[in-house]
């Protein structure tokens, strides 16, 4: 059985999201910002999306030098706190 919501690693040299069979790598280096994202869908439409927006009410906007990514999630201030460490 997967878990249901998203699940965040930091190492030293990146930052590891897994969601099902997911599991994405964003080198820290990498990252520009974090962001809280109030929007549904979120702005950047070609982010790549993580987690089910139906059913979670926060949205967290990873924008990296490469590639951006929207976490779909109800928990917020847990997957921030993990992002921030």
């Amino acid at each position: 059985m997967f878990p249901l919501g998203i699940e965040i690693k930091k190492t030293a040299k990146e930052l590891i999201i897994n969601w099902q069979l997911t599991e994405v790598r964003i080198p820290i280096e990498e990252i520009v910002e974090f962001i809280e994202d109030d929007t549904y869908g979120g702005v950047d439409k070609t982010a790549v999306r993580i987690g089910t927006p139906y059913g979670t009410t926060d949205r967290i906007y990873i924008k990296t030098k490469k590639q951006n990514y929207l976490l779909y999630t109800t928990n917020k201030f847990a997957l921030m706190k993990k992002i921030k460490a």
